[in-house]
């Protein structure tokens, strides 16, 4: 019974290692998780790429830049419903708080570029400069990614930064490309990255 009782002493300080380890780890992913919006949806991003691909091919048919417009404003505001709702659904099933720190510096990282895009849009509009628009749209939903993203998980930067080379693309591209680059970042920037947040993070 001695025996059965007693204490390896070379694998004792083996196993409060190995405990220490896994303690430091546990608190590392509790500050990681509490210092950012973890409540990002990689399946809604998904989504919202499916849409955008079927935008970009309604919108390359349209016969006027007036209809063009209206299928991806249409797209904007059925993409940012999407998001939401899946973000917030996200939340609830993880038992998330949306409405963080994180959270809050997440949505207005988002803001201020996505409303220079609207008020850039209705200037070229009435310029009738509209084969800059893709490249305006995808350079600054970009730069709204890549700042929000700061306060996310570390994939939603570098999605940012390819929404912003495919952004300078587009302005320096030939104006027919327009809606092909829009397809590719908003539907398929989104469909990849929306994959790989959503393998990684939990949906």
């Amino acid at each position: 019974m001695r025996n059965a009782n007693r204490i390896d002493p070379d694998r004792a300080p083996e196993s409060l290692q190995e405990r220490a380890i896994e303690n430091v780890r546990f608190i590392r992913a509790a500050m990681e998780r509490a210092g950012s919006f973890t409540a990002l949806s990689g399946r809604g991003s998904m989504a919202v790429g499916v849409t955008a691909l079927v935008a970009a091919w309604a919108a390359s048919r349209a016969p006027s830049r007036e209809i063009w417009l209206a299928f991806w404003m249409f797209e904007a505001a059925l993409a940012a419903s999407l998001g939401n709702w899946s973000n917030a659904l996200k939340a609830r099933r993880l038992h998330l708080p949306l409405l963080t720190q994180p959270g809050r510096q997440f949505f207005l990282g988002l803001l201020p570029p996505l409303s220079a895009g609207a008020v850039l849009t209705g200037g070229l509009y009435r310029l009738e400069l509209t084969p800059l628009i893709p490249g305006v749209w995808l350079l600054l939903y970009g730069v709204a990614v890549m700042t929000a993203g700061m306060f996310s998980v570390r994939l939603f930067p570098i999605m940012g930064v390819c929404f912003m080379g495919l952004g300078a693309l587009a302005l320096f591209a030939p104006p027919s490309w327009g809606d092909g680059l829009l397809a590719l970042g908003f539907g398929g920037l989104h469909l990849l990255f929306g994959f790989l947040i959503a393998r990684r993070h939990g949906g």
